[in-house]
Parts: C-alpha cells; sequence; structure tokens
C-alpha cells in the first residue's frame, strides 16, 4: 500500500479522536485514599456544558471543519459532513509530515469506506482513483494497516464533550465569538480515569461509543485530555478543542461546526474509477507490497 494511504488513514483516525478526531499502561488509577473532596462545581456551570453535551447526542447529523495537530501524524487541516442516522460520511483532508504533503478525500456509505488519492493513486492502479474497503472487516487477524478506523468513522466528533462536566477545574473563560456566533468558553482537564468513571448511568449504546474512545486514549498514551467547549446561545456547541500529551507527541485538535441536522447526502465514487483493499491488504499479510 501507498505510504500516503497509511499516513492520510492515521490522521483521519487520530482526528476522529478529537479527536478530531481520538495507553492502558499510561492510565491513571484511582486511589483508596484521597484527600478531602474538592469543592464542588457551581451547579450553573457544569449544567450549561451538560446541556450542550446533550444537544450534541441529539444530533442527526452536522457539519465542520477541523485542524491541528496529531501524535505521530503531523498538522491536518479539513472539512467534514457527517449524517449519524443512517450513517454516511464525506471529508477531505490535507496532512503535513515530516515535509510531506498529502491529501485524501474520504467517503462513507452502506458501510463501505473510499479513500480518493487522485494521481498518485491512479499511477498505482491503473488510473482507477478511489480505494475501496469495508470497514466490517477491518482490524480482524491483526494485519490490517488501517485497523481501528472502522470503529471510529461513525464517531460523532463532540463525543468526548459529555466529560467535560466531570473535570474538577471546570470554568468559564468567558464570551467569544467564533465564525461572527457569539458564544459562552469553558475548559477542563479530565483525567482517563475520571472520564471512565463519568460512564457509569449510562445506557449500553453511550457506554460502549465512549469506551471506543478511551482505548484510542490509550492506545496514544495519554493520561488525561483538556477540552475546550464554546456554545451559542441555544446551547449548541459552536466548537470544540482536545489537547493532550501522547506518547508521539501532541494532540492538539479543533473542530468548529458549521451546520447541525441538515440532510448529508454521500455518494459512492464509479465503480469504474474504484480498487478493492481486501486484495491488498491479503497481500500485506502474506509479508508482500
Amino acid at each position: 500500500m501507498h505510504p500516503m494511504y497509511r499516513k492520510a488513514a492515521g490522521g483521519l483516525l487520530a482526528g476522529a479522536l478529537l479527536c478530531g478526531t481520538a495507553a492502558c499502561s499510561a492510565g491513571t488509577t484511582p486511589k483508596p485514599d484521597r484527600p478531602a473532596a474538592q469543592k464542588p462545581l457551581p451547579v450553573t456551570l457544569a449544567a450549561a456544558v451538560k446541556r450542550a453535551a446533550d444537544q450534541n447526542e441529539k444530533l442527526t447529523s452536522l457539519s465542520y471543519r477541523m485542524k491541528g495537530q496529531v501524535p505521530g501524524g503531523g498538522a491536518i487541516e479539513g472539512q467534514a459532513a457527517m449524517a449519524l442516522k443512517p450513517l454516511a460520511m464525506r471529508m477531505k483532508m490535507k496532512q503535513k509530515s515530516a515535509g510531506e504533503n498529502a491529501e485524501v478525500e474520504i467517503r462513507l456509505v452502506g458501510g463501505v469506506m473510499y479513500l480518493n488519492g487522485g494521481e498518485k493513486a491512479a499511477a498505482e492502479l491503473d488510473g482507477k482513483t478511489w480505494l475501496k474497503f469495508d470497514l466490517s472487516g477491518l482490524g480482524k487477524g491483526g494485519q490490517d494497516p488501517l485497523a481501528g478506523l472502522g470503529g471510529q468513522a461513525d464517531r460523532n466528533p463532540t463525543e468526548d464533550s459529555a466529560s467535560l462536566t466531570a473535570a474538577k477545574d471546570l470554568k468559564k473563560v468567558g464570551q467569544e465569538t467564533v465564525d461572527g456566533v457569539a458564544t459562552t468558553h469553558y475548559a477542563g482537564t479530565v483525567p482517563l480515569d475520571v472520564m471512565r468513571a463519568s460512564l457509569k448511568g449510562e445506557d449500553a449504546a453511550t457506554r460502549q461509543r465512549r469506551e471506543k474512545s478511551l482505548k484510542k486514549y490509550e492506545e496514544m498514551g495519554v493520561k488525561a485530555v483538556t477540552m475546550d467547549m464554546w456554545i451559542d446561545g441555544n446551547d449548541h456547541t459552536k466548537q470544540f478543542r482536545t489537547r493532550a500529551a501522547a506518547e508521539k507527541g501532541p494532540l492538539d485538535l479543533t473542530i468548529t461546526f458549521l451546520d447541525y441536522n441538515k440532510p448529508v447526502v454521500v455518494k459512492a465514487p464509479p465503480a469504474s474509477a474504484t480498487a478493492d483493499l481486501a486484495e491488498m491488504f491479503k497481500d500485506i499479510g502474506s509479508g508482500q507490497e
């Protein structure tokens, strides 16, 4: 597989983590004896963040742009639109790492993901510019270089925002304007063990989604996540920033939301311009390139 696709896919994964896009040994463990409990946060402060987080849970679709730095992947920027029910996504991303630039377009429709590599892909794929793979087949056998992508492709980039209410240092930064929209800026840092503890009482589907996010953070060697959340007058998240120290470098990703709950149409590329990655994965598994 061309290195460009590995880099682009890695950037997508980290971006989706937020995360956005995004180790177990680096995770913290609660101690049985803790100092006296800190003073409770003002109800209005945590409540404001929770209202916006609850709105995020109800989204059926969203469009956004993202920009930032991902561990081991360099700088990324892109724009995306995603429908959550039913799942569909289109994204264009640019990535710059170690002096190299890569661009990729991603589409997800009908449980299949397509990556457009442009002329570089066409040069290696008999003129075909799109690579196709079934998300359900990823990550099996440990040989897939894109393993984990399927687990993040359906991820709402505001997924972590609900955990911000658990930040002991949650604060109101102030009033700020984002893309012409008046917002209130909140910020706080949440250790992974606190994020996990905050899942208690959530329904099974919510716990499963957020556990995926926690697992990705753990794999990156993250111990705590700093979040900034800009909330507009309608309790919508206008912007969400995620920062963390990871083993391969910093994670710093900002997602700015452009629209909510509007129709998102995603079409599969022409079959004549598409190559199936299943055979390539088989070659990788057997040690061929």
